[in-house]
């Protein structure tokens, strides 16, 4: 700890420490303390650890406003708040996010915008306003635009998502679907069921695609026949509707679903039917949120904690080295997570 000043009698606070102290306690000018701090490749391996130990001891934390107006940077990083639905992915996602950015010590600033076209507008705004380093962008599609109009300016972006478009002008992280509901499919094909259903998203989604996918391919794989699939925007009230389809039409033993929203309205339409959940249709949901260890549904986790240490990761490295060209994607694996909702067929 630094040394200790006095405010009154009988009364101590620790003082500041500043350049000038670290650079005494490790024996080396300030320009070096600095550069440890700004610049670490200019400084031999040794010293900076001689730096980063005093540092450590004094307890010195570097001037914020000094830094901004010397590095051009404000360490913040801006990402957009969506309403179109509940979504407790996101949720976590952002709690990750922030603690991720932080331990990097950047900020995460929030903004909204209806699509993606407001979007972009603000994205100028925001540059304008508050000289942001990155934006972290999710929910991609096919035909977004965002990340070609951020690169057209020059602004780094990471993406939780891959581009559909194929792009490559931008690093990006993502969990892979098809990966995972194949998973669940080859599960329920194990647990002895032959006739597998999937509830879907609409057309047009490219994460709904992917995952439904993954559930096809394990059907073909398995020899089994392609029940055609049931489609909903995901919503719980919606999700029940088709999933009543999909029973009256193809009569599954088992359901993978493409998110626990949907896999809830499953349920919900099983239960009302006086079927039992995983007796008499086993059903799988995607996401692992926490209501499904409440409803006793086996879902698909998305390692959201390691997404949003990679995302922020990639943007601080595209920010503070601009110079290096190759965007590194990163594609991770969700985890099944078994409950009794997806029990053996019944014999």
């Amino acid at each position: 700890m630094a040394e200790h000043s006095g405010t009154g009698p009988g009364r101590t606070i620790p003082a500041r420490a500043t350049l000038g102290s670290v650079a005494a306690r490790a024996g080396v000018s300030k320009q070096t303390v600095s550069n440890v701090i700004n610049s670490p490749h200019m400084v031999r391996e040794d010293t900076a650890a001689k730096v980063l130990a005093a540092i450590d001891e004094l307890g010195y934390r570097p001037h914020r406003a000094a830094q901004q107006l010397r590095t051009r940077r404000s360490r913040v990083f801006a990402l957009r708040v969506q309403n179109r639905f509940p979504d407790a992915v996101f949720d976590r996602f952002l709690h990750a996010l922030t603690g991720a950015a932080g331990a990097l010590d950047y900020r995460i600033m929030l903004y909204t915008a209806d699509d993606d076209a407001g979007e972009i507008t603000a994205y100028d705004e925001l540059l304008d306003r508050w000289d942001i380093d990155g934006f972290v962008l999710t929910g991609t599609h096919p035909g977004d635009t965002r990340t070609a109009h951020l690169s057209r300016v020059g602004v780094p972006c990471v993406t939780f998502g891959r581009p559909w478009d194929d792009s490559g002008h931008h690093p990006w992280v993502d969990v892979d679907g098809a990966a995972g509901t194949r998973a669940a499919t080859e599960h329920l094909v194990r647990q002895g069921h032959r006739r597998i259903g999937f509830l879907g998203w609409p057309d047009g989604s490219g994460v709904g695609g992917d995952r439904l996918s993954g559930w096809a391919n394990a059907i073909r794989d398995a020899g089994l026949d392609l029940l055609p699939p049931s489609r909903a925007v995901n919503d719980a009230e919606q999700g029940r509707s088709a999933a009543a389809e999909l029973i009256d039409r193809t009569h599954p033993t088992a359901i993978v679903c493409a998110s626990d929203v949907l896999a809830l309205g499953a349920i919900s339409e099983i239960t009302a039917r006086g079927m039992n959940v995983g007796a008499d249709v086993a059903v799988i949901g995607f996401d692992d949120t926490d209501i499904s260890a409440v409803a006793g549904l086996s879902s698909l986790a998305q390692p959201l904690v390691d997404v949003a240490a990679h995302c922020a990761r990639l943007l601080a490295t595209l920010v503070e080295n601009p110079s290096d060209s190759r965007p590194e994607q990163v594609l991770l694996e969700p985890q099944l997570v078994i409950r009794s909702s997806s029990a053996p067929v019944r014999r």
